[in-house]
C-alpha cells in the first residue's frame, strides 16, 4: 500500500493551492488505508483547492485552513474488541491539540452499540473532543473537510471582525484627537494630522516644547506658541470648549 500511495506524490498530490489550505496526513495512517481510498482523498482535496502532504504526525490528519490548524483522528475501522487503546490515544491527542475532532466509521448496529458503550466506559467527556459518527469512509473524509473549512472560515471572519472593530476604534480616537487639537486657536485638520504623525498622543503634545514642535512639524512659530500656551496657561485650558 505504501508504494502505491507514494506514487501519488506526483500529479494527484501536487494540487495547486488556490486558498483552500493544506492537509497534512500521517504516514502511518496512510499506509493503513487502501490505495483507492488515498486516491479518493487526493482527488477530493484537489477539487477543493487543498494541498496534500505526507508527514510523521501524531493525529491522522491536520488541516491548516484560514489561519487555523484543526487535527483529526480518523477511525476508518472500528474494532469492537480493542476500544480501550482507541480512547487512550484520543485522550493523549486531546492534551496535545486544542482543535481536535474524532471521526469514526460505524456502518453496523453492532459497531455503533460498541462505540456508545465503550465511550462512557472509558470516561470520555461529551464534546471534549467532539466525535462524528459516519456510515462510510468517503462520507467521513467529506465531513472532515467540511469541518476544517468551516472552522477556518469562522477564524477568518473573526479576524476580519476584529480588524473592523480596531479600525472603527482608531477612527473614533483620531476624531477625538482632531476635535481637541482644533480647539486650539488657529489650528486646522492639517496641523492636527501633522502633530499626530510627528509627536503622537495629546499627552505627548502637551509635554512637548515649542522647539520640539518646530523641529518635527511644519507648524509656524506662532502656532507652536499657541499649543504650548493652550496646555500650560490656565487662561486657555480652563476655558477649553470642544465642538
Amino acid at each position: 500500500m505504501a508504494n502505491s500511495a507514494d506514487q501519488m506524490d506526483g500529479n494527484h498530490m501536487k494540487a495547486k493551492n488556490h486558498g483552500g489550505g493544506v492537509c497534512l496526513m500521517s504516514n502511518v495512517w496512510r499506509d493503513e488505508q487502501h490505495p483507492s481510498f488515498i486516491n479518493f482523498i487526493s482527488n477530493f482535496l484537489c477539487s477543493n483547492s487543498f494541498r496534500l502532504n505526507f508527514v510523521p504526525i501524531a493525529p491522522d490528519l491536520i488541516f491548516n485552513c484560514g489561519g487555523l490548524s484543526v487535527a483529526f483522528a480518523f477511525l476508518t475501522s472500528w474494532d469492537c474488541s480493542n476500544t480501550s487503546s482507541i480512547f487512550s490515544r484520543v485522550q493523549k491527542l486531546k492534551k496535545q491539540f486544542a482543535n481536535l475532532y474524532v471521526v469514526v466509521v460505524l456502518p453496523t448496529k453492532e459497531q455503533n452499540d460498541s462505540f456508545v458503550q465503550s465511550y462512557f466506559r472509558n470516561g470520555m467527556e461529551i464534546g471534549k473532543p467532539p466525535f462524528v459518527a459516519v456510515q462510510d469512509i468517503e462520507m467521513g473524509f467529506e465531513k472532515i473537510v467540511k469541518i476544517a473549512h468551516s472552522r477556518g472560515a469562522c477564524k477568518q471572519q473573526d479576524i476580519i471582525s476584529k480588524l473592523r472593530t480596531e479600525r472603527k476604534r482608531s477612527v473614533q480616537v483620531m476624531d477625538a484627537f482632531r476635535r481637541v487639537m482644533s480647539s486650539v486657536p488657529g489650528l486646522d485638520d492639517h496641523d492636527a494630522n501633522s502633530l499626530n504623525q510627528a509627536i503622537g498622543s495629546i499627552e505627548a503634545i502637551a509635554k512637548a516644547s515649542k522647539e520640539y514642535i518646530l523641529e518635527n512639524t511644519d507648524l509656524s512659530v506662532e502656532k507652536a506658541e499657541r499649543i504650548r500656551s493652550f496646555f500650560r496657561d490656565p487662561k486657555f485650558y480652563l476655558s477649553l470648549k470642544i465642538n
